[in-house]
């Protein structure tokens, strides 16, 4: 490590590598407790970005950097780093931030394949540093919820889950059709890319290893062969595009959705950013014509070590952009979607409902962004805190969706030897 930060007594120091969305949701934190975590350096190719941070935390020029080697060549003085890159971009970095002794703050997925993702969770046991997986389901005051009653015992066993992780229509076409998501080789398999969050909390739920798994799943429609009659390439040149439900023009420039990410260039408005996107930009392109290989509904079957069974289904086509979650237990049910959720006890009947709908829509995810710094930042400053989303911990939710993808490619029944798990609980 690079000094003993377990004392509790100076805020955690911490390096961004990356600066793009997730990077400011999580040092949202930083500017609302500037005395537990401060930023002292960033890394980040995308100029605009890189001045945007250092001019906001107020760090100097000899802190920010355009490559993450340029960085690690450099003693530089941080306790951690946050590692918020494109996801082909996380384990080289990991790695040597690891070696370089700094704790890791991770963006998931944690990798690109299992062999890197355990490599990684072997490096840090052997460094001695924290790497903490921002599977922020785990910090979530709903999900929170969820677990307490399950933990309670009240309602007995968990016999079986039904879980539903609605993606939504505007969120696909933005990431995983048109966009960073769109291609495995780019990241990652659909079901690790957005769903390791989800089998990553059903394994904190039922606490228990899977046995067996099974998962289905295509590209069924976001294919060029279903293109409409008359549509074109782009969605600024169409004769439908007024018509069709995927319009790339009605997303970004009428209903001004996802557009986050488009950066402003100086001398440049947003809407000149939005029209030169929609003539030229990858974002304008029909979904019917991009060269996207992910699929766009998938299903995911497990049987656990405990004889719990677990349902997992993926799915874009809808307007939803939440998850739904139907646990049976011995002795009554949950079942909720992040707004309400409802605890019913067999033979008296006896209902509950618990009412989050005041922050389902609030930013940083309810909270759980600023709730998983603050857990990570407790855990470096105090030996005996457990970290809950702990790469140790972590690795098997990719374990299984990696399998998932493998069955799903061959159509087997995957048998998993538990001896190979190294999630704890």
């Amino acid at each position: 490590m690079k000094q003993d930060i377990f004392r509790g007594e100076n805020p955690v120091k911490i390096v961004a590598i990356g600066a793009g969305n997730r990077t400011n949701k999580y040092l949202e934190y930083a500017r609302i407790h500037p005395d537990r975590l401060q930023l002292v350096g960033v890394v980040e190719v995308n100029t605009n970005r890189m001045q945007h941070i250092a001019e906001e935390f107020g760090l100097d020029r000899s802190h920010c950097f355009c490559d993450y080697d340029d960085f690690f060549a450099h003693s530089f003085p941080a306790d951690a780093v946050l590692i918020a890159t494109p996801e082909d971009i996380h384990y080289d970095p990991c790695i040597k931030a690891i070696d370089a002794g700094y704790h890791v703050l991770l963006e998931k997925p944690i990798a690109q394949n299992l062999a890197e993702c355990n490599d990684i969770a072997e490096h840090a046991k052997r460094k001695g540093v924290l790497v903490c997986v921002c599977h922020v389901l785990r910090y979530h005051p709903y999900f929170l919820k969820i677990k307490e009653v399950v933990d309670s015992g009240k309602l007995g066993k968990i016999i079986s889950i039904n879980h539903i992780a609605s993606v939504g229509l505007d969120r696909t076409m933005h990431g995983f059709v048109r966009g960073l998501w769109r291609k495995e080789k780019l990241t990652n398999p659909m079901l690790i890319a957005k769903c390791c969050h989800d089998v990553d909390l059903l394994l904190w739920l039922t606490k228990t290893a899977c046995r067996r798994l099974s998962s289905f799943g295509s590209l069924r429609w976001f294919r060029s062969e279903n293109a409409p009659e008359g549509s074109s390439e782009r969605c600024f040149n169409c004769s439908i595009e007024t018509e069709c439900p995927y319009s790339a023009v009605d997303l970004y420039y009428n209903r001004r959705s996802w557009i986050s990410n488009f950066d402003i260039p100086v001398g440049k408005t947003l809407d000149d950013v939005l029209m030169e996107e929609l003539r030229h930009g990858v974002y304008g392109r029909c979904v019917f014509h991009c060269d996207n290989d992910v699929v766009d509904h998938q299903v995911l079957s497990m049987e656990m070590a405990d004889e719990v069974t677990i349902n997992l289904s993926m799915d874009i086509f809808t307007n939803d952009d939440y998850r739904e979650t139907h646990i049976k237990l011995t002795h009554g049910e949950i079942d909720g979607n992040e707004k309400h959720l409802r605890v019913r006890k067999f033979r008296s009947n006896e209902e509950q409902v618990f009412d989050f709908s005041d922050i389902s829509n609030k930013p940083f995810h309810a909270g759980a962004d600023l709730n998983l710094v603050d857990h990570f930042v407790k855990a470096l400053s105090n030996k005996e805190y457990e970290l809950q989303t702990s790469i140790e911990n972590s690795v098997e939710s990719h374990r299984i969706c990696y399998e998932a993808e493998r069955s799903r490619l061959t159509g087997k029944i995957i048998e998993l030897n538990s001896s190979d798990q190294i999630h704890k609980k």
